[in-house]
């Protein structure tokens, strides 16, 4: 074969195959989802936000951040938000990442889990400014998310707890104040006067400003009473008319706390007592007469007869145990001498139910906070011993009565 002959059969060749490769070349790698590697939540967008609106199986809980920077639970009677709990809450977002795309089909999406389970930011007219949907958990851990009305499902390694309840949301801390804080401290009883206790300096003793005879105060349980009460929290609330809330003021016991820089916060604690109704006595039959017999042994002979009295008194055999009705929740009802204080303007909104504990943990009796004062050292040993290198002189001997001489 000639060699222009060969070089035109490769030549030949050579487009064949380029053209088999063009044919059968594998597609380009799709472009990579510029959500991929990204935060969950920017923080710039969340820097923007005027609120926060979380949704979850029909309720929907929307905290609103205040001129002042501050953030208002407006779905639960606009109190104060757990700034806390929302801190935790928005870190967990910015800090997870959107680690794949996972699908963008409508079945598999159907698969996700993808409800009505939702958090979104909006601006200050409420427009919605940004929305994820969350998804199932994926079982090698994270969770799956919807940006949007995005038709795409990703995986982000998201862990965080979606809390629906508004209630859950409200900062329950009705006083923050500090034991050291503390100058005087008036514990009131049902009846007789209060007992105060004043320190000039926190490092002080606590000395009572009446003390019965031949007691202290107890400093111990002066100090476990203002731990109680100095960060009193609530665990619910009622309307200020609620009977129950009614109840509780008029059955109330009152605390008194002074600070060093003579502020005074008032606290009022009280429930509805427990009810008892009187045991109903069960009554026996009223008494029968008893028919005269006649006697055995002949006739004409008349027994006397015998009968009860027409109206016996009723005799008690077994009576019902008495019904009860167990006592009322505890509420607090809390004053501030600052009119400023966050506290006074709470008050106006709600009742609080604080713990039983708080309570049932105040002093019954003035006597419970004192103790008896140690007893005094014991006398020192008055009777004269002997000097020291003498002798001490042996005891007299006992003498013995003479017997009688015998006859």
């Amino acid at each position: 074969m000639k060699l222009k002959t060969l070089a035109s059969v490769v030549a030949v060749l050579a487009v064949l195959s380029a053209i088999a490769w063009y044919l059968r070349r594998p597609p380009p790698p799709p472009a990579a989802d510029p959500r991929v590697g990204q935060p969950v939540l920017d923080g710039q967008v969340l820097a923007a936000a005027a609120s926060v609106r979380l949704t979850d199986q029909g309720k929907t809980v929307l905290l609103a951040r205040q001129p002042d920077g501050k953030w208002r639970d407006t779905s639960y009677y606009d109190l104060p938000v757990d700034f806390d709990k929302l801190g935790h809450f928005t870190d967990d977002l910015t800090a997870a990442k959107v680690q794949r795309l996972v699908s963008r089909s409508p079945e598999v999406l159907a698969r996700l889990g993808f409800k009505d389970t939702s958090i979104a930011l909006l601006d200050a007219a409420g427009k919605e400014q940004w929305r994820v949907t969350l998804g199932k958990e994926a079982e090698s851990g994270g969770r799956f998310v919807k940006f949007g009305d995005e038709s795409k499902g990703y995986l982000a390694s998201l862990t965080t707890f979606l809390d629906s309840d508004p209630k859950n949301w409200a900062d329950s801390l009705l006083l923050d104040l500090k034991p050291d804080d503390i100058a005087a401290l008036s514990v009131g009883f049902d009846t007789g006067a209060p007992v105060v206790a004043v320190r000039a300096k926190k490092e002080d003793a606590w000395a009572a400003q009446t003390t019965p005879a031949g007691k202290r105060l107890d400093g111990e349980k002066i100090t476990s009473l203002l731990s109680s009460l100095t960060s009193l929290r609530f665990q619910d609330t009622a309307a200020l008319d609620a009977p129950e809330v009614v109840a509780a003021r008029e059955h109330g016991r009152t605390v008194t706390l002074t600070t060093f820089d003579k502020k005074t916060f008032t606290i009022q604690l009280g429930r509805r007592p427990e009810l008892k109704k009187p045991a109903k006595p069960e009554v026996s039959g009223q008494g029968s007469e008893v028919s005269p017999q006649k006697p055995e042994g002949g006739a004409g002979t008349v027994a006397a007869s015998t009968s009860a009295p027409p109206n016996p008194e009723p005799k008690t055999l077994n009576p019902e145990p008495a019904a009860t009705q167990p006592a009322g929740p505890v509420y607090a009802f809390v004053t501030s001498s600052d009119p400023a204080a966050p506290v006074n303007a709470l008050m106006k909104k709600r009742a609080f139910q604080v713990y039983d504990w708080n309570f049932t943990s105040l002093p019954q009796k003035p006597d419970e906070l004192f103790e008896a004062l140690p007893a005094p050292p014991p006398a020192a040993d008055t009777e004269a011993k002997p000097a020291v290198g003498t002798k001490p002189e042996a005891p007299a001997a006992e003498t013995k009565p003479t017997e009688p001489a015998k006859p």
